[in-house]
């Protein structure tokens, strides 16, 4: 408890510092993703001093650990009970943290199906500008009522505060999975997945690139069974591999040094029309495109994607001057304005890291 008190004091100390002097404060866990996002600037405030797994119920389904955890070991925690962060958030290196894969709010292949990182955050505590320790939610859903700011945390990128400790929600591993391989087309593999998504099958991932669809089925060996056989396909071998390359963004894809831009569109858009490579996830709901893009390009590829309803962001690489985040409605604009000032009042946390 001492240490841990030492830690938070530590951590006070040096935003009230930063507050006092008007000066940017970068935080910072492994640092696996600090390309994420417009600029970074400002003094390191390392979250890794703040460490350790607080309260793990397996039979609550529930894990409460600090910012600076190692995402790695939250993950074998849960592994020894045969559970999950369903969420299957990316490292996108070794020294990814807990509070980290909460900060960027990026979910891996199962999100389709089982939600993003925010559908499974139940409390935080938040150190804000001022010093403040702050609490939010609780550690089981029926604690959660009203606005809810444990949530609003997740994809935040530090913006509001320093997440001093998050509780989330885990899941059982599934009992069975396996994953099945077509070759089709772009269209097809749309249509296909769209046809599937309103049948009881136990699709918890796909992908489609160069005229291959790669799902994964997930649950209970009966299910999985049947469904396999219904399907068809061709049976992946190490399968698990294929996966984890993809949510690392290790797939052949992404492994070119050009830029990178994730679309958020329904899954009932159909092929999406863009100069580029592209690689599809989600059942069609997240779609990658790999191409370089001036101002005039970037502009026409967020007019595409809202036009089917979605927004795009310039996810890795590339020219930031084109903004990385998809503009925001000016409504929407306004609240997030109001929230960075009622947390963040000297706008000392990550300044222009979002927008």
């Amino acid at each position: 408890m001492g240490a841990t008190l030492q830690s938070i004091e530590q951590l006070k100390e040096q935003v009230l510092a930063a507050a006092a002097a008007g000066s940017a404060l970068r935080i910072r866990g492994g640092g696996t993703k600090d390309w994420y996002g417009q600029r970074i600037e400002g003094q390191v405030l390392d979250t890794r001093v703040h460490s350790g797994v607080i309260d793990y119920e397996p039979t609550e389904l529930v894990i409460t650990a600090r910012c600076g955890t190692p995402l790695a070991e939250i993950e074998a925690a849960l592994a020894e009970r045969n559970q999950m962060l369903a969420f299957e958030p990316p490292h996108f290196g070794d020294g990814a943290t807990f509070g980290g894969a909460v900060a960027s709010g990026l979910s891996g292949p199962r999100r389709a199906t089982s939600g993003a990182v925010r559908d499974f955050v139940l409390g935080a505590k938040l150190l804000d500008g001022k010093g403040q320790v702050l609490s939010f939610g609780g550690q089981v859903m029926k604690n959660v009522a009203g606005y809810d700011v444990s949530r609003l945390l997740a994809g935040s990128l530090g913006t509001l505060g320093v997440m001093l400790e998050m509780s989330v929600k885990v899941l059982p591993r599934p009992i069975r999975e396996t994953t099945l391989r077509f070759e089709t087309s772009e269209i097809d593999a749309l249509r296909m997945l769209n046809e599937w998504g309103g049948l009881p099958l136990p699709v918890s991932a796909s992908c489609w690139h160069r005229g291959v669809l790669t799902i994964r089925l997930s649950g209970a060996q009966a299910a999985v069974d049947a469904a396999a056989r219904d399907l068809g396909g061709e049976v992946v071998d190490n399968a698990d591999a294929f996966w984890s390359r993809l949510r690392e963004q290790q797939h052949p894809f992404f492994t070119s040094a050009e830029s990178f831009w994730r679309l958020s569109v329904p899954t009932s858009a159909g092929a999406i029309i863009l100069k580029g490579e592209q690689l599809i996830e989600w059942g069609g709901a997240q779609r990658w495109l790999k191409v370089d893009a001036d101002a005039d390009m970037a502009q026409r590829i967020r007019r595409t994607a809202a036009a089917v309803g979605g927004h795009a962001t310039l996810f890795r690489g590339g020219d930031k001057n084109v903004g990385v985040f998809h503009p925001l409605a000016p409504a929407v604009a306004k609240i997030h304005e109001r929230l960075k000032a009622s947390f963040d009042p000297s706008n000392i946390f990550n300044p222009g890291r979002m927008y």
